[in-house]
């Protein structure tokens, strides 16, 4: 391979495997500080306040109800809550609480809708799989959009 002709003023051209990666790396490195923005640009204070205070306590952990409702939504029953457990022993400040994952529970005129929490705090259902809510009630009323006259399955048995 032949060194890189120089300029009339004694200066080396980059070759073109140089610029292109020079290029790529300046991809890479703004794509990555793209997809880690939302996450270091985060208020900091909001991880030091506690979480609700949790209510009385239940069997191996207490539990703090988060979001609750119970609505007539175009002629539906809709009743949902998202309770998070917090173990018995935690700490004083509920760090483990803002942590813990919500078990969450939507019925429709008395049946369970299926719902799964994203890894950003949204919701989405097995009604409306391809679009998330930022909350269960909108999670809830947008399966009944979906539903139109038709009812939730019943809860298929499990067998062993």
């Amino acid at each position: 391979m032949s060194p890189t002709p120089a300029k009339p003023g004694g200066n080396r051209i980059p070759s073109r495997r140089t610029v292109l990666r020079g290029a790529f790396t300046a991809a890479v490195v703004t794509g990555t500080a793209g997809a880690l923005l939302p996450l270091l640009d985060r208020d900091p204070a909001a991880a030091d306040r506690p979480a609700p205070a949790p209510g009385p306590g239940s069997g191996s952990g207490s539990r703090a109800t988060t979001e609750e409702f119970a609505e007539m939504y175009r002629g539906r029953e809709i009743r949902g809550t998202a309770t998070v457990v917090v173990p018995a022993g935690a700490p004083a400040d509920n760090r483990v609480a803002v942590a813990a994952e919500p078990v969450t529970e939507i019925r429709i005129d008395g049946r369970p809708l299926h719902v799964m929490r994203r890894a950003d705090g949204t919701y989405l259902s097995d009604v409306r799989h391809y679009e998330s809510y930022p909350t269960l009630l909108e999670t809830a009323r947008a399966a009944v959009d979906e539903l139109g006259t038709a009812r939730l399955a019943p809860p298929a048995a499990h067998h062993m």
